[in-house]
């Protein structure tokens, strides 16, 4: 077996003793001396002498060098065939591109690692797989880095880039770089510009007034999706403050029924997280109800005459309390011209949590319910309501207004008991007919059920019922109509930042606004570097005159271009597609290449971006699908969305999100400070210490942060295992879709796993160039006909040992190749790839197997690991298969027929085993004795006990007397208290 030394050889070799010393020679000594800290690779727990004596004889496996050395060669091959017709490609694989931070840190490790691994496995099946990498370059992030620093934005992201390039290269990754794009690119936010100008045209980009969520710390806009529910900024973390401006929006709303629709197609196996498509479904919040007018009795105050309320729950409207405005409300907005009181109380709402319980009763003025005016509605649904401002009611949702109803909603029911503690909360409906409920005494019923008395004549009626009835009762006199209302709101896309696509439109007081010619575009941003070397806030493109002054492009008057620049989800929402055609400078692609290769295929990321990025790319990929871009046009003058459509434009057929990596961190028991690495003694890593108290320190796994000082550089642990290594220990540790606990002390139990099957290749390599695995047979499963036959002619060449033991290893094949090719379709159970493999290679190497099972199929099953531990391993897989097949070619040449993904092969049906005699018995007592399948030799190995009782069990009840003689006299085997097997299987004693 080879040795693999992850850590210094040299820090080893006084530890191991006489029995190593012996062996190592006098250059490989001197070699670890001039590099005592060289990262190699370690197995040494199994290994005796002569192990150490065979492989220092052999062969040495050092996977650092092999990762050089493949990649050297990948490059060659790869600038051969940038010279030659490129191939056209037939599979698109994609993980979310990097904003480039300079630093890529495990979580990129990990999706990259899956992305790759996925593609080197189709590029095996006999693909042309497109794996592209690129850059989310522009954004808040960079610009304040350049303002802190002094430099310019652009000279800090393309310094950036360059080192995480690096960093990837380490990564044995196979990136199309030729398709390699940067989002601050001109030649890439032109083909943004030319989008944001074909939405302009057909009306669904605008500008308008509104208010907008506005973050003091980074000064710009923020869309709705990017605060989260405590009020703040999704990058800077400031309180966000509302503020009337005039802004660029994007009409998402006008593909709002399609982006609800095709969910259904996302969800056909399986192909979208149910999780993620919750998310979606939720954000787009289409709700079916009515809008309900309340009349208001002003006394003397300047207001509307009513307020319309929309709801989805008309049933509960006998059960209305009250009635609570948005801030921005016309009516709260009016009155507070007039009262000083209601002004402060607004300018206190922006440092409040949208679910705060606070309100301000507006006075002199209230609201009466619609069903008052019906004769037969009970006193209490008369009395008039108060109606309160309340920072919980959204003034861009429904009509900025809600009916409280404290019986019946929690949100209600709280703010109710805040401000009316003594009050009677009314309930108008209960779970069932008798009015009893599953909730607690006083709490609100919120799920639908049968109306009660407090809801008059209509006592007994379903909620369905009901609310359709009081709907159609009160639509006559106009106070309520059917409806429905969406969460979704238009995309605001201004951002008041210089580090963005230019918005491509001149203002000019005559014409308006006029966009930019196309023989004008690209925009392109102004150098500013007096900006950034005084280290000025702000937007500097507010400031640049020369840049702002321009022509119309209409009258050739006066005119200023557009100062505001575009938010970074512009551009990521259509990046994907420019991938295809990265090179076409007319257009952002051709309809061709968008017909050939899109919708991606794979799309591999995080969840976290389930709404922003995920939802705006569905919009713009349907918009970029319906429009002359890909060959096609809408009838429609404004929307470009047909009303009627049988097609369905979804930019990803299937959506891959991993899990976060977790680092292990440690924190001292008596303070809960976090410990820094130097701060903690991992002598004895079970037990660590606080290096300053002795004390045992608290280990836990957490969320990678510089302030919990558990962060790990890839690049660093690459460099001491090497990168296969890593890959399979990333793949190994969790699902893809779980939280990953990076453990770097379990890599030995990989780097053991390579080292075998390095063991297993060097063998089998030298027994071929011996000529002793040469064989007649042209295929496995002819050879297993063969012997079959000669069996039944009693001219069988081969021993019986040897059959049994060819068996065993090919079933394993078999099994394995079915498994593991399972495991790479689906992504998310990549961690069994790695534990089938290393049964397999456990099957193989056995003594009892390798060495007797038959040259072919010894020779067959390496091969078959080697190819399918290759997408995981793909320099490693690269110098075994070189070893076993000198002229065979690159493992990842798609057009290697001999090197293609193996498939199974037919023949697990007549893999059987001969016939023995199994005597049974029941608690020790002899029942009958049936023929049954003399168990494969592998099975009668120490290990594998289990195994042999479970394919003696099956044996036995597959055999119509097994079946009558245990399971027809009551016997269920399954309730065993134990189960034993004997002389290979000749005796089988049931215990019950």
């Amino acid at each position: 077996m080879p040795l693999i030394c992850p850590r210094p050889l040299g820090r080893l070799v006084p530890k191991l003793g006489s029995s190593l010393r012996p062996v190592l020679s006098s250059a490989a000594a001197a070699s670890l001396a001039a590099s005592p800290r060289r990262p190699v690779g370690i197995a040494l727990q199994h290994l005796g002498t002569e192990s150490w004596k065979r492989f220092y004889a052999d062969h040495k496996l050092d996977l650092l060098a092999l990762d050089q050395k493949w990649r050297q060669k990948w490059a060659e091959s790869s600038r051969e065939k940038a010279t030659k017709e490129k191939d056209e490609k037939n599979k698109y694989v994609l993980p979310m591109f990097p904003y480039p931070s300079g630093y890529l840190h495990l979580g990129h490790l990990r999706v990259y690692t899956i992305a790759d691994v996925i593609a080197r496995f189709q590029t095996l099946q006999g693909h042309k797989v497109l794996l592209p990498m690129g850059w989310d370059a522009f954004g808040l992030p960079a610009e304040n880095a350049a303002i802190e620093r002094g430099i310019n934005p652009a000279t800090w992201t393309k310094a950036n880039i360059a080192k995480m390039k690096e960093q990837l290269h380490v990564m044995n990754g196979s990136w199309d770089w030729d398709c390699e794009l940067a989002t601050c690119d001109p030649d890439f936010y032109k083909h943004t510009q030319k989008i944001f100008l074909a939405l302009h045209e057909k009306g669904l980009a605008y500008q308008a007034e509104a208010e907008v969520n506005y973050d003091p710390v980074d000064k710009t806009v923020l869309a709705n999706e990017q605060v989260d529910a405590n009020g703040c900024s999704w990058r800077s973390g400031a309180k966000v403050e509302k503020r009337k401006l005039k802004q660029w929006f994007l009409n998402i709303s006008e593909f709002r029924e399609s982006l609800l629709k095709d969910l259904e197609t996302l969800a056909k196996d399986e192909a979208w997280p149910e999780r993620v498509l919750a998310m979606q479904k939720n954000w787009l919040g289409k709700s079916k109800g009515a809008t309900v007018k309340f009349p208001v009795l002003a006394f003397g105050q300047g207001t509307h005459s009513a307020i319309e309320v929309f709801t989805s729950r008309p049933d509960t409207l006998f059960g209305v309390q009250y009635i609570a405005l948005a801030a921005t409300h016309p009516s709260v907005q009016q009155l507070a011209k007039s009262d000083p009181e209601l002004q402060a109380f607004l300018s206190t709402l922006p440092g409040l949590s949208p679910d705060s319980k606070v309100g301000y009763l507006l006075p002199h003025i209230r609201a009466v319910n619609p069903l008052a005016y019906h004769e037969e509605t009970p006193a209490d649904t008369k009395v008039s309501l108060p109606i309160y401002v309340a920072p919980y009611v959204l003034g861009d949702y429904g009509e900025g207004a809600v009916m409280g109803v404290p019986g019946h909603d929690l949100r209600d029911h709280a703010f109710w008991k805040e401000h009316h503690y003594d009050a009677p909360v009314r309930f108008v409906l209960a779970a069932s007919e008798d009015e009893s409920t599953t909730t607690m005494p006083n709490e609100p019923v919120t799920e639908h059920g049968v109306l009660n008395a407090n809801s008059g004549i209509f006592k007994g009626k379903s909620s369905k019922e009901a609310g359709e009835m009081l709907v159609k009762l009160l639509e006559p006199a106009g106070l309520a109509k059917e409806s429905e209302k969406w969460r979704l709101r238009d995309w605001l896309i201004s951002r008041q930042r210089y580090w963005g696509t230019p918005i491509p439109i001149v203002h000019c007081g005559s014409c308006g606004t006029v966009p930019v010619p196309d023989e004008q575009l690209p925009v392109v941003l102004p150098e500013v570097d007096e900006h950034w070397a005084g280290k000025k806030t702000g937007n500097p493109l507010e400031s640049q005159t020369e840049w702002i002054n321009t022509s119309c492009p209409k009258c050739g008057g006066e005119a200023k271009r557009d100062t505001d620049t575009m938010d970074t989800f512009v551009d990521s929402s259509w990046y994907y597609m420019r991938f295809i055609d990265a090179h076409n400078k007319e257009a952002p692609f051709s309809p061709e290449k968008a017909k050939a290769l899109t919708p991606v295929d794979l799309y591999i990321g995080g969840v976290e971006h389930a709404i922003l990025h995920l939802l705006y790319s569905r919009f713009i990929y349907k918009f970029l699908m319906t429009s002359s871009f890909a060959g096609k046009e809408s009838e429609a003058t404004k929307s470009a969305e047909p009303e009627e459509s049988s097609e369905v434009y979804e930019p990803f057929k299937r959506l891959i999100t991993q899990g976060m990596v977790h680092g292990k961190t440690y924190t001292d028991p008596s303070t809960g400070r976090f410990l820094k690495p130097d701060e903690v003694d991992l002598s004895n890593p079970n037990q660590p210490k606080v290096v300053a108290t002795g004390a045992i320190a608290n280990v836990s796994y957490e969320k990678m942060s510089k302030s919990k000082h558990n962060g790990v550089d890839p690049t660093t642990f690459i460099a001491q295992y090497g990168a296969d290594a890593t890959r399979a220990h990333m793949l190994f540790q969790a699902p893809v879709s779980e939280i990953l606990d990076w453990d770097e002390n379990k890599i030995t139990g990989v780097t053991r796993w390579l080292s075998r099957v390095y063991d297993l290749v060097q063998k089998t390599a030298s027994s071929i160039q011996s000529g002793s695995l040469a064989s007649t047979t042209s295929s496995v499963k002819t050879f297993f006909e063969q012997y079959q036959q000669q069996q039944q002619n009693s001219e069988a060449d081969y021993s019986a040992e040897r059959y049994d033991a060819s068996v065993t290893v090919w079933r394993e094949v078999q099994h394995t190749i079915s498994s593991v090719t399972a495991s790479y379709n689906k992504v998310y159970t990549l961690n069994t790839v790695i534990s089938d493999l290393m049964s397999l290679t456990n099957v193989i190497a056995s003594s009892s197997n390798y060495d007797v099972a038959a040259p072919l199929i010894k020779r067959e099953a390496v091969s078959a690991l080697v190819r399918m531990m290759a997408p995981v391993a793909p320099a490693f897989a690269e110098e075994c298969w070189s070893t076993l097949y000198p002229n065979a070619g690159s493992l990842f040449d798609s057009n290697n027929e001999q090197a293609r993904f193996p498939v199974a092969d037919g023949t697990e049906s007549i893999l059987k085993s001969r016939k023995q005699t199994c005597a049974v018995q029941l608690n020790g007592k002899t029942k009958f004795a049936v023929e049954i399948g003399t168990p494969p030799a592998g099975l009668l190995e120490k290990d594998a006990q289990e195994k042999l009782r479970e394919f003696i069990v099956a044996e036995v009840l597959r055999t119509e007397e097994g079946r009558a003689k245990l399971e027809g006299r009551g016997v269920d085997v399954n309730k065993a208290k134990k189960i034993i097997v004997v002389r290979g299987g000749k005796l089988l004693n049931v215990v019950m």
